[in-house]
């Protein structure tokens, strides 16, 4: 099977942004490139952190309410010393928490999920920027066809990986995603065998299972 990998989705062409750059340099940044936020990169193009619009909206928020209806909240040190930033280096959230190209898309999916961030930039093995991947970028294995889905799983799954061990005797249904299985194995431990390496193909949302096997010394399907 072939696993879309972080190099063939993430975005090459990544605006930068310098640690010493002034901070309404930064929002010209952002909003000329139409990007929520920049990894920020050394002399060498290596990423030392990620600055959003998050990091300076806390500029704005941190402000009193000029109506006086909205107190001003209240800030940890580090919020504080975020809030009152004018250069880059003040304001981006560091170290950088970078991926690499050849990662799988559940590779990248976890680091963001563990560490609840949006993006991820992606360096090579000197460390230096190749591109940036996102959230949206991952979600796009998501828009696989579904005859290219069903392709995978019969040419790749049942035929390559399993081979004669099924045979033609599983039936592969999809729609919008969700895998329906059908048909009849000899052995009843290869149902969920079948059910996880569908569930790894890139695009699958779900899998339902209704193979049946054949009960030993019998020859009629027993229902897993």
């Amino acid at each position: 099977m072939h696993h879309r990998t972080v190099e063939e989705l993430m975005t090459r062409n990544v605006v930068r942004a310098r640690p010493d750059m002034p901070f309404k340099e930064l929002v010209r940044l952002l909003a000329e490139n139409d990007v929520t936020a920049a990894p920020v990169v050394d002399e060498l193009d290596r990423p030392i952190g990620v600055v959003s619009e998050a990091d300076l909206l806390r500029k704005s928020s941190a402000q009193a309410d000029p109506s006086g209806l909205t107190p001003v909240p209240h800030l940890e040190a580090w919020e504080r010393a975020k809030a009152e930033g004018t250069r880059v280096e003040e304001l981006m959230s560091a170290p950088a928490l970078c991926a690499r190209p050849e990662w799988t898309v559940v590779e990248a999916a976890r680091l963001m999920a563990v560490h609840n961030v949006k993006r991820l930039p992606v360096v090579d093995e000197t460390d230096r920027l190749q591109g940036i991947v996102s959230r949206g970028d991952l979600l796009r294995i998501f828009l696989r066809r579904d005859d290219a889905i069903r392709d995978e799983i019969v040419g790749d799954v049942l035929r390559g990986t399993l081979g004669p061990l099924v045979a033609s005797d599983v039936t592969v249904e999809v729609h919008e995603g969700h895998v329906s299985l059908g048909g009849t194995v000899a052995v009843e431990s290869l149902i969920p065998v079948i059910e996880r390496l569908c569930r790894s193909v890139d695009g699958v949302v779900s899998v339902a299972g209704h193979i049946t096997y054949r009960a030993e010394g019998s020859g009629s399907p027993t229902e897993a």
